[in-house]
């Protein structure tokens, strides 16, 4: 599959999410990451700005959930339109029922592990799942450096993926650059979640391209 790029918006800037949109049209995804202050030590933003960022883009949106309770929230993410939605697994205490809706929402469903949440526990899942993500910070905030400890996970799971039809996209979050994209494509990583690296330079567009690039390399 070709690399696929998706913008984190939580390294834009909150004021201007619609030209923050408009500034990457080149971008598969835009990432937008909803934290409760509960499941991680911050706030972003929720449901209401999700709909309103809908209306001024047609980039999908892939919404990461790093809430409590996302069995009870997620759906109403994909019923709004968001492309797709993933959970964590840390978080989720019906994870078959919650991915099984998201889909029947018409979204794609996502779960998501942590730096220290083994892969294996979750093969059984894959079917249920059309995205693993895998978190290469711990989560919560960006800007952060990328554990290289999470590399030798990305290539447990694309060996996993693999062996039932290679059909789930594996994305991984959190310090992704042009100094660690290569590592993650080349681990068997083929989405890639980048805040600072595109929304921190003068021209964010050019900044998708220069990853992408670099992401089809290996």
């Amino acid at each position: 599959m070709a690399a696929q790029i998706s913008p984190s918006i939580l390294s834009a800037d909150f004021a201007r999410l619609a030209e923050a949109a408009a500034a990457v049209p080149n971008a598969d995804w835009l990432h937008v990451d909803v934290m409760d202050n509960h499941f991680v030590p911050n706030l972003t933003l929720g449901l209401p700005v999700v709909e309103s960022l809908l209306k001024a883009t047609s980039t999908p949106l892939d919404c990461h959930l790093m809430i409590e309770d996302p069995d009870r929230w997620a759906p109403a993410y994909a019923e709004a339109g968001a492309g797709g939605v993933t959970i964590h697994a840390e978080a989720a205490k019906a994870p078959v029922r919650t991915l099984r809706q998201i889909r029947a929402a018409g979204a794609r469903a996502g779960l998501a592990l942590n730096p220290a949440t083994s892969v294996e526990p979750y093969e059984d899942l894959l079917s249920e799942m059309d995205m693993l993500l895998l978190m290469t910070v711990e989560p919560g905030f960006g800007g952060q450096k990328f554990l290289n400890v999470v590399l030798p996970k990305i290539r447990r799971a694309r060996t996993l993926i693999d062996k039932h039809g290679g059909q789930v996209w594996l994305q991984v979050d959190g310090g992704v650059s042009a100094d660690t994209i290569e590592r993650c494509a080349e681990a068997g990583a083929d989405v890639f979640v980048a805040g600072n690296a595109v929304y921190g330079t003068d021209d964010p567009a050019r900044a998708v391209e220069e990853l992408r690039a670099l992401a089809e390399k290996s």
